[in-house]
């Protein structure tokens, strides 16, 4: 498409009078995006000048409201750079989020203001979106236009997007990412999908994560099509959304596509112009039901925020498996022991993997990544980029005819609900109920795709596991986010120890719920914890089963 930089296609609207962006508030032409993205550049302009040694950052803590596609579009002209930040962090870590990434100015919303009382945060700016004193500031910026000069001249090497993603030393890395990768990965898409400029994407995931902005709002953005916004995900909502908005293109996480699943089928589900979803960790038996019940294909892919490796789901693509390399990837799966490429899976004849202890290595691209480093994290980039060679931190392994298949993670990374959070940092938390002797974290796999939390305690002598208490701890920790609290506590007479005397995680997830030791569980995230009965342990059974993945505990260890 010839275009390069995102403050290209945010200009490319001007003029432009249909309609460009929507929620159920607000409906704004392109021309309007960009006169409000112009608005916002020159305010930040005012704001935030040039200063040596600091940087044109800024924060977006919000939900999806139009002001936060405005503000991205704001910071692409001003050739400033955004930080998504995570609502569901919580206390120092979240404080520690805003300032790793260098923020001068935070941009909320009333609704989360009480995340930041008492946060040590000095010297940082916050502007509340839903005030008139936000209005009034904003006002006399309102002729500002998208050819304007700003902060600095917007080049395809200019940083745009510090996406937060975790790892396994527990601290998240904000992945950086310019404004030429965001443009040319939104021009991908629209070629890979043939979006066109009358298509509407509905953006309903959180806009803090690269799903939604890299593969919902820049295709759009490229393609010139309209975007319509929900300010956080709801399954009841979903379809009389994308029926109002004339949506016909979604992206996803696979618990997203669990919870529209789990709504009450009706004769209107396919009343629509709904035509494709475009995520992650859905699981194929959930896709086929979606487009069974809902007339709209779900498209399966493998990426990051770095951007240093890609899979997409093609034709032809057997069960189980993710895809292909995307066109330009040289990717291998490797042993990371003695660099050698991995031999090909040998499957039996019911499909299970024989091969494993030779064929599953770490998914690694050989050629042209577009990896552009993490903020202020050497150590990191070192350890992900290893002559020439991008290592992703993903177990996989490959079929005969060049298929990957997804076998798990390198380090004690939890996927939960498509977010990747670090079994050290639930740990240290867990580690302060005053009952507990030791406490050890890791993944078990959810019955559709991802991971669940599960947390071996052991006890202090005298005490015994209390299931109310236990929530009633949890609930009052300030910094445990969201998706933290563990569905699964089993209770251990001792941690299992490896020779050097850390704990033996493998041990643990290798029995998971297969265990003798007594298990109490979440059957949701509110409700109370239960002992994990026979009975109830032989239907989770049968659910694994009608999603074809292994019972935690009968497969190997992920």
């Amino acid at each position: 498409m010839g275009t390069q930089t995102v403050a290209e296609l945010v200009r490319r609207q001007w003029g432009d009078h249909r309609t460009g962006l929507r929620d159920e508030h607000t409906t704004l032409t392109h021309h309007q995006v960009a006169s409000g993205a112009a608005a916002r550049a020159a305010l930040l302009t005012e704001l935030m000048p040039h200063r040596p040694g600091r940087e044109p950052h800024l924060g977006l803590l919000l939900d999806n409201t139009p002001e936060y596609p405005l503000w991205l579009g704001a910071a692409a002209l001003a050739g400033a750079a955004v930080a998504g930040i995570n609502p569901t962090r919580r206390g120092a870590e979240l404080a520690r989020d805003i300032r790793h990434t260098d923020c001068r100015i935070l941009v909320t919303q009333r609704a989360h203001l009480p995340l930041l009382d008492g946060l040590p945060l000095p010297g940082l700016r916050v502007l509340v979106t839903d005030t008139d004193a936000y209005r009034d500031l904003l006002a006399p910026y309102g002729t500002a236009t998208p050819d304007d000069t700003f902060l600095r001249p917007a080049r395809p090497d200019s940083r745009l997007l510090l996406a937060f993603t975790s790892g396994s030393t527990g601290a998240p890395k904000a992945a950086v990412c310019s404004q030429g990768r965001l443009a040319a990965a939104g021009a991908s898409l629209v070629s890979h999908f043939g979006i066109r400029e009358d298509d509407t994407h509905y953006v309903c995931m959180p806009m803090f994560h690269g799903n939604a902005v890299i593969a919902d709002w820049a295709p759009a953005l490229a393609a010139g099509a309209g975007i319509a916004l929900r300010a956080r995900f709801s399954a009841s909502r979903f379809l009389p959304d994308v029926r109002r908005f004339g949506a016909t293109y979604f992206t996803y996480v696979g618990r997203a596509v669990q919870y529209l699943l789990a709504t009450p089928a009706t004769p209107h589900d396919r009343d629509h112009r709904l035509r494709l979803g475009f995520g992650t960790e859905a699981g194929a038996v959930d896709a086929a039901r979606f487009e069974a019940r809902f007339g709209a294909r779900l498209v399966e892919g493998y990426g990051s925020s770095e951007g240093g490796a890609a899979i997409r789901r093609t034709p032809g693509t057997p069960a189980g498996a993710v895809g292909r390399a995307a066109p330009g990837d040289d990717l291998a799966v490797l042993d990371p022991a003695t660099l050698r490429e991995c031999p090909p899976a040998r499957f039996s004849p019911s499909g299970v993997l024989l091969n494993a202890d030779e064929a599953v290595g770490e998914l690694v691209n050989r050629g042209r990544s577009s990896f552009e480093g993490y903020w202020r994290n050497p150590e990191a980039e070192a350890a992900r980029l290893r002559d020439g060679v991008y290592w992703t931190g993903d177990l996989f392994y490959r079929d005969a005819e060049g298929f990957l298949y997804f076998a798990g993670r390198t380090d004690d990374r939890l996927r939960v609900d498509s977010e990747n959070l670090a079994a050290a940092m639930i740990e240290n938390i867990l580690a302060r109920w005053e009952r507990a002797a030791g406490v050890a974290v890791y993944a078990v796999p959810d019955p559709v795709s991802g991971d669940r939390v599960m947390a071996a305690v052991a006890m202090r002598d005298g005490a015994g596991f209390d299931p109310r208490a236990f929530a009633d701890f949890l609930a009052a920790q300030a910094d445990l986010g969201t998706k933290m609290p563990p569905t699964y506590v089993r209770v251990v007479p001792e941690l299992p120890l490896t020779a050097t005397n850390k704990i033996h995680r493998v041990a643990l997830r290798r029995t998971a719920l297969a265990t003798a030791d007594p298990v109490w569980w979440r059957p949701a995230p509110a409700a109370p914890y239960e002992f994990l009965t026979p009975a109830a342990r032989a239907r989770l059974r049968e659910e694994y089963a009608r999603q074809g993945r292994p019972f935690p505990g009968d497969g190997p260890p992920g």
